[in-house]
């Protein structure tokens, strides 16, 4: 990918790159480790973006 990015694009990957955290540590203690997983995690090399 060009290192000269147009700003929407490079806005939609800061997005992406923000949701492919793991979930925190005080969301699993609130909710008696119901929620332990975030769906929206993603590889790097295994998934592909749809930007």
């Amino acid at each position: 990918m060009s290192r000269n990015k147009e700003l929407g694009r490079k806005i939609r990957l800061m997005k992406k790159v923000k949701q492919n955290r793991r979930v925190p540590g005080w969301v699993m203690m609130k909710t008696a480790r119901k929620v332990t997983q975030n769906p929206l995690r993603r590889n790097w090399r295994r998934g592909s973006l749809k930007i």
